[in-house]
């Protein structure tokens, strides 16, 4: 069976922009992989990065130094020509929808096959079967002053895929949405995603969405990339502090501590609905206090880590280690100072 590879590769990747403030650095020794027909979503505070990194991906911001490759072939060496049929293959997405006032729903749609070339029969057969795609058949009329939210980024979404690309760029495409709004268009694109098999990358600062939706996720925090794995991993053992932040929150350090040991229980794949702590208690007869938890559904998983206090007595502990170990629970001893 042959290996799939990725469709876009970064290698050391490095951007920077000149102002008056002199040289500003936004990216920095990125390397990043994305396999075809993954959900890819890339998470950082406000300022770190994502956007650039994600216009990087189509050249829309050339970087400083390193290459992006996209299917294989780099895209710095690339003639102008070439280029733009490779970003006809990266329909991208925005958080302001980017519609054209002036132009119906349908029009919208048509409007990337017109700057291709494409016939007007052809154009708008092909806008009427996205816009059923996306459930909006009986708004093709409408101008966009006309439509919600969600409505818009239907549009948008429909827009992005009317060249057949390969790719989906969304940047923050859900964040000027509200919470019902953003679970339909997530929803809309895992449809996407495994109907069409478009790989799909989702740039956001929204710990939700990537849980939402996403295969892997890769954390970005001033400039740099700080992990990288399934989101089920990463979710369950955050290993870098803006990990930790974005997934953990400042739960840790608002907890009052009592005289008992702390030990952190990690859920790295378990049935969602499997009670360990209930099950812990009422096999081993001992009180547990939980001082803290992050933990989340993922696609039926439980995902995440719980920090409890064990009374201090070493029967007790010694039988509770015993039961999580039987039921193959991850855990460690920690200390305040190691939250």
């Amino acid at each position: 069976m042959e290996e799939k590879k990725p469709i876009i590769r970064l290698t050391e990747l490095k951007k920077e922009f000149t102002g008056s403030q002199g040289r500003v650095r936004a990216l920095e020794g990125i390397n990043l992989e994305i396999m075809p027909g993954e959900i890819f979503g890339i998470i950082g505070l406000s300022g770190a990065g994502k956007s650039t990194l994600v216009r990087c991906m189509n050249f829309l911001e050339i970087p400083t130094e390193g290459e992006v490759y996209y299917d294989g072939q780099p895209l710095s060496a690339m003639k102008d020509a070439e280029l733009r049929k490779t970003r006809r293959s990266m329909g991208m997405i925005f958080q302001q929808f980017n519609l054209l006032a002036q132009r119906t729903v349908l029009g919208n749609v048509c409007f990337p096959l017109e700057i291709a070339g494409i016939q007007k029969k052809e154009a708008v057969d092909r806008a009427r079967e996205l816009l059923k795609l996306v459930g909006l058949s009986d708004r093709e009329k409408a101008y966009p002053s006309q439509l919600s939210g969600g409505q818009k980024q239907r549009v948008a979404i429909a827009r992005a895929m009317a060249t057949n690309p390969k790719v989906l760029l969304c940047d923050e495409a859900t964040s000027a949405l509200d919470p019902n709004t953003t679970k339909s268009i997530l929803q809309l694109l895992k449809e996407i995603n495994q109907k069409l098999g478009i790989t799909v990358i989702i740039i956001t600062h929204e710990m939700a969405v990537i849980e939402a939706v996403c295969d892997r996720v890769a954390i970005i925090d001033k400039s740099r990339i700080a992990e990288i794995g399934s989101v089920t991993k990463i979710f369950a053992g955050p290993t870098s502090k803006i990990g930790r932040q974005l997934i953990l929150g400042d739960a840790a350090e608002k907890v009052e501590f009592g005289r008992g040991r702390l030990f952190r229980i990690t859920f790295d794949g378990l049935a969602s609905n499997e009670p360990v702590i209930s099950n812990v208690i009422l096999a081993c007869k001992v009180p547990i206090n939980i001082m803290y938890a992050a933990t989340r559904d993922i696609k039926g998983m439980a995902a995440g880590q719980m920090i409890v206090e064990l009374p201090d007595s070493e029967t007790d502990i010694e039988r509770v280690l015993h039961y999580l170990e039987r039921a193959k629970v991850p855990y460690e001893e920690v200390g305040k100072d190691d939250l």
